[in-house]
């Protein structure tokens, strides 16, 4: 990786940094799409759990799993194509969200850049948090969502459309949850002050509200509530302790520079 003498990345630098990170990323969900390929059924039974129990199906021989079908000579190959895909994704988030920061990390200061080991502790217990909320939501989504449901009518839901639906909820979840650990990053590098954080509070509301409920699958409150509220605590958080930061590092700049000019020293004849 060559920079130039003030210490910036040319263009093609920038473009063949990027490259060789996602390159690693995308090496990474292969390989984690791969253990979901052979995980496949343990990874269908627990997330059908919410809609069928489909390893009581198996064992009473039952030829049919609740509302859940596949549909199609490939649809059984695309099913699971689909859900190694999804799950190599949320399986290797802690290595693409490194990558991520490992893009950005050049532009920063040797100083800054130990962040990266802090940032790497908080991101994927923070991903792994939000995914599991995500699952743990699942039923209550569901079951909203049936709800609406006339009485008279059935409601088939195709398989591969079921776990494609509660994978991306998932990933929605965990990847919503890394916001307040970008945020804290970015104060401590030095790029966001803890005031810019929390000044535009009513933009910040409405931003998370607006994108809680266009995002998530779901268009029921509960739902959007669920992910909505703790963004919103995390958010707070996260700016108050970017304003404790900045007063650290305001007074211990005052300190330094104090040290510097001594008021009693004469001055030079």
């Amino acid at each position: 990786m060559s920079e130039t003498k003030n210490g910036k990345m040319p263009l093609i630098d920038h473009l063949n940094e990027f490259r060789r990170r996602l390159l690693k990323a995308v090496i990474s969900v292969f390989l984690a799409a791969t253990a979901g390929w052979f995980l496949y059924d343990k990874i269908i039974t627990q997330l059908a759990k919410p809609v069928c129990d489909l390893a009581t199906a198996r064992a009473v021989g039952s030829d049919a799993c609740g509302s859940l079908y596949i549909n199609g000579v490939l649809g059984p190959l695309n099913l699971q194509i689909k859900v190694a895909i999804l799950s190599g994704i949320i399986l290797a988030a802690p290595i693409w969200l490194y990558q991520l920061w490992a893009f950005i990390a050049p532009a920063l200061h040797r100083k800054e850049k130990r962040y990266t080991i802090l940032f790497l502790l908080a991101a994927t217990p923070f991903f792994a948090f939000g995914a599991t909320v995500g699952y743990l939501i699942l039923p209550v989504a569901i079951k909203v969502l049936f709800g609406f449901t006339p009485e008279a009518l059935t409601n088939l839901v195709k398989f591969d459309d079921y776990l494609d639906f509660v994978l991306r909820m998932i990933l929605l979840f965990g990847l919503a949850f890394e916001l307040p650990v970008f945020l804290l990053t970015f104060n401590l590098i030095g790029f966001l002050r803890g005031s810019s954080i929390l000044k535009p509070w009513r933009v910040w509301l409405f931003a998370i509200t607006f994108a809680a409920a266009a995002l998530t699958p779901t268009s029921d409150p509960i739902t959007m509530g669920i992910l909505a509220v703790p963004l919103i605590i995390l958010y707070f958080l996260a700016g108050f302790i970017s304003l404790l930061l900045d007063r650290r590092r305001d007074k211990r700049k005052r300190n330094n520079d104090s040290a510097y000019f001594d008021p009693s020293a004469s001055p030079i004849d």
